[in-house]
């Protein structure tokens, strides 16, 4: 007898792999001391968009050929929020235990551009501890996780409208 893929398995699967390609990502970003470099981060948003699509792609073909927009929200909001526990995790454990100062690392980053924006002394010290404030290991954490899941289910939504194929209606 043949195991049935459900969404949960698919998408616990492809939430691991993104989960690991994000710590390659990013470790590769921490050690080149690219962390503060914002534009760099923004190709992290390869890593979701790419493993929802061969998730979905996957189950579509053990499916029998379908999926249904539900079915890949499901498997892209869940598989999102597998990665973005995994990554936060591995980042809190990094700047925490393995380098602490990157923290301060990226608010000397955010002071400096905020100083070639011409800001004064005054709001350059106001939004650096406004991001100290938002940049501590549990509210880290938290936003991390969150906001996995709301750019997956964002991803997720687009993703899913496009490989979507639902089964054809038959009368019996």
């Amino acid at each position: 007898m043949e195991t049935q893929t459900t969404t949960a398995r698919t998408a616990l699967k492809f939430g691991l792999i993104a989960g690991v390609a994000y710590i390659i990502f990013t470790t590769i970003l921490y050690v080149s001391g690219q962390a503060a470099n914002s534009s760099l981060a923004w190709i992290s948003v390869i890593i979701p968009i790419t493993t929802m699509v061969l998730a979905m792609k996957e189950f579509r073909t053990s499916n029998g050929g379908f999926l249904s927009y539900g079915q890949g929200l499901g498997i892209g909001t869940l598989m999102s929020a597998i990665s973005g526990f995994i990554s936060a995790t591995y980042s809190y454990i990094y700047n925490e235990f393995i380098d602490p100062t990157l923290r301060q690392q990226i608010l000397d980053k955010v002071r400096e551009d905020l100083e070639n924006r011409g800001m004064d002394d005054a709001q350059i010290e106001q939004a650096v501890e406004m991001s100290q404030k938002f940049s501590t290991p549990g509210l880290t954490f938290v936003f991390g996780i969150l906001g996995a899941i709301v750019i997956g289910f964002i991803i997720a939504l687009i993703i899913s409208a496009i490989m979507k194929k639902d089964k054809p209606f038959e009368l019996e």
